[in-house]
């Protein structure tokens, strides 16, 4: 069972909050969040200009593939994506990424840093400022909650904040095409996230599912308005397996599917190791950005011909 929990009560009552997230988080590692701040004008405007932009010819978007960009933004076409490393099946989605904003002046950008790039992005009217919006909202959000993984975990309240303050964060808009029948066929490969958490938004087209720990998949219910969050591994990791971080894939849908995936990853400097009180350490010690693209560089095959 997925819960459903409200933001509300994070104001409210946050120890109350804290103890239900952590309950889901070393439970089933995934929750809905209903009653957040994010707009609903602005969530309908990303799915509104996600819907132009996938709209386009392939010779506009191949421009911005993210096959060119070293720093994991821009256009992943149809093929390139195989989330399942135990399958030789791609996934049959095409998605747009957005990194956290950097001018080309930037010194990071200038000297190359690992995911310190400058964003691609297409001709279209609002496209930019519509989902840099949205990119700065939820990445408020999913701070936020920090806090309250913060306290379950009997930490300072503020102890995540130093590492999300310029995060390798991705927004990424998510198109699937209506399903063909053909045998094998797959939306997103069954696959745990590589961040610390992520924020997804449905259009509401079932397809959704997860595997919880020694059970079977699992329909994600749709809470219209309300946010599908979950543990990835490197929060996993940070908290030396206290929470869990739960298989999910995306079937191929009746209907053509959209979603609006955020993946709130640390700072790429930021050290992960195990937290205080979380006992004897699982893991040796790994930079948030050398982390990232150890599991990037296993997901992504060469654009097709």
């Amino acid at each position: 069972m997925i819960p459903v929990l409200s933001y509300a009560q994070l104001t409210s009552d946050p120890k109350a909050f804290s103890e239900a997230l952590g309950t889901a988080c070393r439970e089933t590692g995934f929750f809905l969040l209903a009653d957040h701040p994010v707009p609903e004008d602005l969530v309908a405007g990303v799915f509104a200009h996600a819907d132009t932009f996938f709209s386009l010819p392939s010779d506009l978007k191949q421009p911005l593939s993210i096959s060119n960009n070293p720093h994991n933004r821009g256009w992943a076409q149809m093929g390139t994506e195989s989330l399942d490393d135990t399958s030789v099946q791609t996934d049959r989605k095409e998605a747009f990424n957005v990194g956290y904003d950097l001018s080309p002046e930037d010194p990071r950008v200038l000297a190359g840093e690992p995911f310190r790039g400058v964003n691609v992005w297409p001709d279209l009217p609002g496209f930019r400022d519509t989902l840099l919006a949205y990119y700065r909202s939820v990445h408020g959000l999913g701070v936020r909650l920090h806090d309250a993984i913060a306290m379950d975990l009997r930490l300072p309240a503020d102890y995540f904040v130093q590492h999300f303050t310029e995060p390798m964060a991705t927004l990424r808009i998510l198109s699937y095409p209506e399903a063909t029948g053909a045998d094998g066929e797959i939306g997103a490969g069954a696959h745990t996230d590589y961040g610390s958490l992520t924020l997804l938004m449905t259009d509401g087209e079932p397809g959704l599912q997860v595997r919880p720990r020694g059970g079977d998949w699992t329909d994600v219910p749709h809470v219209p308005g309300a946010f599908v969050v979950n543990i990835g591994d490197c929060l996993m990791r940070w908290s030396n397996d206290t929470y869990v971080s739960t298989p999910h894939r995306v079937l191929p849908p009746r209907r053509k599917r959209r979603s609006i995936a955020f993946f709130l990853d640390p700072n790429p400097e930021s050290v992960i190791a195990a937290l205080p009180g979380t006992g004897e350490p699982k893991y040796p010690e790994i930079t948030g950005a050398d982390y990232l693209r150890s599991r990037l560089d296993a997901t992504y095959k060469p654009d097709p011909l």
